[in-house]
């Protein structure tokens, strides 16, 4: 069977999905996700007295740990499944990718199988986030340089 013909059988038969109800829906877990932040930095700040900056890495600890807790458990991919990216795009889906990762190959060893198998996709996250930072910080320096 060709490529073509087989590609056009499989498309007959996938399910359509509604990307309208599917960005509204990520569009509102994303927003609680942030409500729920602002309340964690709120609750740190409030009950610890902490600067709002040290409450904002807290509450950066509390999504990564949860979000690694909810991957090991088996959770984490059935609630994606329902909000979508509202909780991949946050810090969470980065946390995410690691622990999965290193879920997925722990029986090869810490060494072969954990250490290095964590980072392929964080690695590339992690690469492409530097180097945009740092194409997007020369452009701001040289702004402020020439224009300011």
């Amino acid at each position: 069977m060709k490529n073509t013909k087989y590609n056009h059988i499989a498309d007959l038969h996938k399910p359509k999905e509604n990307r309208l109800i599917h960005i509204f829906i990520s569009f509102l877990s994303g927003g609680f996700l942030g409500l729920v932040g602002e309340g964690l930095v709120e609750f740190f700040v409030s009950y610890f007295s902490l600067s709002r900056t040290d409450a904002s890495t807290f509450m950066i600890l509390v999504f990564i740990f949860m979000a690694s807790l909810l991957t090991g458990l088996g959770v984490f991919d059935k609630l994606v499944s329902i909000f979508r990216c509202g909780l991949l795009i946050p810090i969470t889906g980065f946390a995410h990718s690691m622990a999965s990762c290193a879920l997925d190959y722990r029986n090869e060893g810490p060494i072969y199988g954990i250490g290095s198998n964590m980072f392929k996709l964080a690695g590339s996250v992690i690469v492409y986030g530097i180097v945009s930072a740092w194409f997007f910080g020369t452009i701001r320096y040289l702004i402020e340089v020439f224009f300011l």
